[in-house]
């Protein structure tokens, strides 16, 4: 079969060539190099969503991945290693090479398992450009929540400009839109976050007063409950954009996922890993999930074949768990499902409030089967909301 390329549906940079890929001290981030006969076809373009249409004369796609991002420079995504050991992007960066590393996982799933996608043009990644990544100067909470990753992807899903949605799990709503299903997850990767920084070799060594930069309430909750001389500031942005901030010393660390960094390629500038102990994950960080209409039933065969049965198990139960105490960005919850070594499930939550000085924690071991882990989840969360009681969750909601 021909080698697959991309359709040039949105400029976002000259293609890359073997002459730009050659230095040693510049790579590509988030996704391999393609193969030198599809080389010179591919322009890069970021995070998922794909498309069924009839063949013609003129050939089109089968499918087309739709994906989140902004406007792109127009520059070739590239990253220089500097000194410092950080990786970060040359010039501005405008779109998400995360998501672009998951639609590319997505497309080379779906070719694996599926021979007719392996034809040249049968695949096209479609950049769709949501809210969240036009507006990076505010805190997520402030401006509507993790639907603003999600929303205009499933308008284009509904509206039929794309067959399949491609997610990162934790930024998808308990809810899902009417028209839409999410039956497959792909293998989940390393759910523990990384600690970065270029003075300290741990959260506990960073002096009193040092600043961490982190978005997310989850993260800051757990450090300022186990450090509370430490500070934390919001910071937005990619990965390359939180180590561009560390480096140029407007914080002295910063915590990141790191299943983000291990789909980039940039886990050089890991420092630490935090265990599970340490930092609880956020529900279903580091699984990919694919949604499609529910009324199309050769969508849904295509992506049943990708689906990981332990990793929607887990995350079900994890989202039962956030469903329950209905969280959101506004929230810091944590939760983590998983299969012990002796097949059973294993469950740990976690509710705090912003400022670290409350958390609740609970935990659930049972057998690893969906309705039962189902129930697990949402049972963890019945029992923090009632040793919370209401005044806790009306403090959540005077943040609003």
């Amino acid at each position: 079969m021909a080698n697959l390329a991309l359709k040039q549906c949105i400029f976002l940079g000259s293609p890359i060539t073997n002459k730009n890929l050659s230095n040693g001290s510049i790579s590509v981030i988030g996704f391999p190099p393609p193969s030198s006969s599809s080389r010179k076809h591919l322009v890069l373009t970021a995070k998922a969503a794909v498309t069924v249409e009839q063949q013609t004369e003129k050939k089109v796609s089968l499918i087309k991945i739709g994906t989140r991002g902004r406007k792109g420079s127009k520059e070739n995504w590239l990253v220089l290693r500097e000194d410092s050991g950080l990786v970060f992007t040359r010039g501005i960066y405008r779109d998400s090479p995360l998501a672009l590393a998951q639609a590319y996982q997505t497309r080379e799933r779906l070719i694996a398992a599926h021979a007719d996608l392996a034809e040249e043009g049968a695949i096209e990644i479609i950049i769709i450009k949501t809210t969240g990544d036009k507006i990076l100067d505010q805190p997520l909470a402030d401006i509507g929540g993790k639907g603003l990753f999600t929303k205009e992807i499933d308008e284009a899903l509904l509206n039929g400009d794309i067959d399949i949605a491609v997610h990162s799990m934790k930024d998808v709503p308990t809810y899902l839109p009417d028209g839409t299903i999410l039956p497959c997850n792909l293998p989940r990767e390393d759910v523990r976050d990384a600690f970065i920084s270029l003075s300290a070799a741990s959260l506990g060594d960073l002096p009193a007063g040092s600043v961490v930069g982190s978005a997310s309430l989850r993260r800051q909750s757990q450090i300022l409950h186990k450090y509370p001389s430490l500070k934390v500031e919001n910071i937005r942005g990619n990965v390359q954009t939180r180590l561009k901030k560390l480096k140029e010393g407007k914080v002295k660390a910063t915590l990141l996922a790191l299943a983000g960094l291990k789909r980039l390629d940039m886990t050089e500038n890991v420092t630490a890993i935090l265990s599970i102990d340490d930092m609880l994950p956020a529900v279903a960080q580091g699984a990919i999930g694919i949604a499609c209409r529910t009324n199309d039933d050769k969508m849904a065969n295509y992506i049943a074949s990708l689906d990981h049965e332990d990793t929607r198990f887990a995350i079900t139960c994890e989202r039962a768990f956030l469903a329950t105490l209905d969280g959101s960005c506004r929230t810091p919850i944590a939760g983590y499902a998983h299969r012990d070594t002796d097949g059973s499930c294993v469950f740990r939550g976690l509710v705090a409030s912003p400022d670290g000085t409350q958390v609740l924690e609970t935990s659930r071991t049972g057998t690893f089967a969906l309705d039962d882990m189902i129930s697990m989840g949402k049972d963890a969360g019945e029992e923090l909301r009632s040793r919370a009681g209401p005044g806790f969750f009306d403090f959540l909601t005077a943040q609003k």
